[in-house]
């Protein structure tokens, strides 16, 4: 595991101009036009976003969010803890989360801004304990301190402030509560070479073919390229009251679990 005192190469591959305040679907969006465009470009794509998501990584994203799950097992086999997967998608993270869960514990929140993708969701977590809620991640439905655990999968990469997240979720968080968020990365060295040019030229064309949404899967390299490289992301959680944050790469750093836990007071 790589803490926040640790640096890889891959952590300084990328310049450190990246101060990206959060998503952008084109340069000359502010927040608010950003969020709408984001969120109406999820919903385009909710009808095969499982199906591409699959393909795409190979299968590997299961193996992602089964690990990102496994890492905060001692959370999870609580039965009173409460536990929040904000930008859920259609459910994927949740479902993982759900299989370390005790059969009576609390159940999971499921929660996302986008109606279709939460729809699909929704019909995926039918009959397993789980509560899908349809809510912004910067404005969240939730009691201040209530929240044992905060977990995004490849969601928080799209909000349109970052640090207004990660506040957000230090909000709802009790105190020593923690946050997980997973999400994609930018390798180093011949891979990272390798990666981005399947990233930027393979997978938007797969993905543009198979969604007919060749502008989501122009979006998605471009979101990964303006997200904080590691180092930065530990920098802004912890100027956001977290402790204790480490970086864990998945796949060689193609992807890689963020990991927080909030000051107690």
């Amino acid at each position: 595991m790589r803490t926040d005192s640790e640096r890889g190469t891959q952590l300084s591959a990328r310049a450190s101009t990246h101060a990206a305040t959060g998503a952008s679907p084109a340069e000359g969006f502010d927040e608010r036009s950003s969020a709408a465009a984001i969120q109406e470009m999820f919903n385009s794509i909710a009808p095969r976003y499982d199906l591409l998501n699959h393909v795409l990584s190979c299968n590997i994203d299961r193996l992602w969010w089964w690990k990102a799950a496994r890492r905060f097992r001692h959370v999870l086999a609580r039965p009173d803890a409460q536990v929040l997967d904000i930008c859920c998608g259609t459910g994927d993270m949740t479902l993982a989360l759900l299989k370390r869960r005790p059969a009576k514990g609390a159940p999971v929140i499921a929660a996302d801004f986008s109606h279709a993708m939460l729809s699909r969701g929704a019909e995926k977590l039918r009959g397993h304990n789980a509560v899908v809620v349809e809510a912004d991640a910067l404005h969240l439905p939730i009691a201040p301190g209530s929240l044992a655990l905060v977990t995004s999968a490849f969601g928080f990469r799209n909000l349109a402030n970052y640090e207004a997240g990660l506040r957000e979720f230090h909000r709802v968080l009790g105190d020593g509560g923690e946050l997980g968020i997973l999400d994609f990365s930018e390798p180093g060295g011949m891979l990272g070479k390798l990666y981005a040019f399947y990233f930027r030229r393979v997978l938007p064309a797969i993905g543009s073919r198979i969604s007919g949404m060749g502008s989501a899967y122009k979006y998605l390299p471009s979101s990964v390229e303006r997200f904080p490289a590691p180092d930065q992301m530990l920098e802004r959680m912890r100027a956001c009251g977290y402790e204790d944050v480490s970086w864990t790469p998945y796949s060689f750093g193609i992807a890689g679990l963020y990991r927080g836990v909030k000051r107690r007071v």
